[in-house]
């Protein structure tokens, strides 16, 4: 794509040879665009520069505009088919954005901008929840890193769009590495038992028990989101063939996804069968899912291991805790649906396999543990 030099016509017939020189060119959205340079050496310099950034695509856009404009665009069009969790997300990251470094213009947002965000929004309290410690603790790393992670994927849009440079740098905390908390077996057959403890949901033909057993037997044995769980539906469940489908629509990998089912869990999903298009119909909020998990975990007398109630997730990790050393790490990451097995490291707790490895240690004969 070609850049042209030009004199105004009318700055011509008044200034005659001393009249400005331009360029004019079309960007990559057809739009035609100019700029005036004064001398003609200058013109050619920035003519050769902007030829360049067309046929490397690295073109860089002269837009000013508004960050609210541009917000409100990415969320109209930028972000087609996205769950309302995960615009809730990108809501949530661009709120504290906007609201430590007050950006006029998406072209203004510079590697200071975002070093600025990340020193603002890392000294600031986290919210406690009921189960925090006394102390309430700074922002997480891991949050941080979260949220500039969706403030990246706005600025790479914007730079798509012409809107801002694509040469915005992002660096990100490092964050401490924890180990995985787990539903232990013992745990986990203590909640079980415990299921009765729940009054809710009412199935009709079959009680908040049989629901709730149903739902931690799934957990435990398929590594599945409690998303994924709660949408699955009777037309995706084979009991004859032993597997369930796990829609794209459905998981956050967005990818279908045919998973075996152990007799075990195929056991407890006749226990529910019914009529309805969800195995796990939930007619009540989100938040009352959690307050009849809670009763369960009062019941069961369980608690992690750094005394907070157990999470969903913790039977995801659970599972690929008691799974590591029994399945391969392709079928592993496939059970969990990741991209990469580096995700399904930070899901397995070690420690069941580093007392196996301890017992099965070469011993020398001193001391009195020979």
């Amino acid at each position: 794509m070609k850049a042209w030099l030009f004199q105004d016509p009318r700055q011509k017939q008044k200034l005659g040879d001393d009249a400005p020189w331009s360029v004019g060119w079309i960007d990559p959205e057809g739009k035609r665009k100019s700029k005036s340079l004064g001398a003609k050496s200058r013109a050619q310099k920035f003519a050769r520069k902007i030829e360049g950034q067309l046929a490397a695509g690295t073109y860089e856009s002269t837009s000013r505009k508004a960050w609210a404009d541009f917000r409100k665009e990415f969320f109209d069009r930028g972000l087609p088919g996205r769950s309302s969790a995960t615009r809730g997300a990108y809501t949530q990251a661009l709120d504290h954005f906007q609201r430590l470094v007050s950006p006029a213009r998406v072209d203004s947002i510079s590697a200071r901008t975002l070093d600025e965000f990340v020193a603002k929004r890392s000294a600031e309290f986290a919210k406690r929840s009921k189960n925090a410690a006394k102390d309430t603790p700074l922002v997480a790393a891991a949050t941080v890193n979260k949220e500039l992670r969706h403030v990246r994927a706005a600025i790479r849009k914007a730079a798509k769009w012409g809107y801002c440079s694509r040469t915005v740098c992002f660096e990100f905390l490092r964050e401490p590495g924890k180990i995985p908390t787990y539903a232990t077996p013992e745990h986990f057959e203590s909640m079980y038992a415990n299921a009765n403890a729940a009054a809710r949901p009412d199935g009709g033909h079959y009680t908040a028990a049989d629901w709730w057993q149903a739902l931690l037997v799934l957990a435990m044995m398929t590594g599945w989101r409690i998303g994924s769980l709660l949408s699955l539906r009777w037309d995706d469940v084979n009991l004859e063939s032993g597997f369930a489908l796990s829609r794209a629509a459905d998981n956050k990998g967005k990818r279908d996804n045919r998973i075996p089912l152990h007799p075990l869990a195929v056991e407890h999903l006749r226990k529910i069968k019914g009529f309805g298009p969800l195995v796990f119909p939930w007619n009540y909020s989100r938040r009352t899912l959690y307050a009849e998990f809670a009763e369960i975990q009062k019941a069961a007398k369980v608690r992690r291991e750094d005394g907070r109630a157990y999470g969903f997730h913790d039977f995801r990790r659970g599972f690929a805790t008691m799974n590591a050393s029994r399945l391969t790490a392709a079928a592993l990451q496939s059970q969990m649906q990741h991209k990469s097995y580096t995700t399904t490291l930070k899901y397995i707790n070690l420690a069941p396999q580093h007392e196996a490895t301890v017992a099965a240690l070469f011993v020398p004969k001193v001391g009195t543990a020979s």
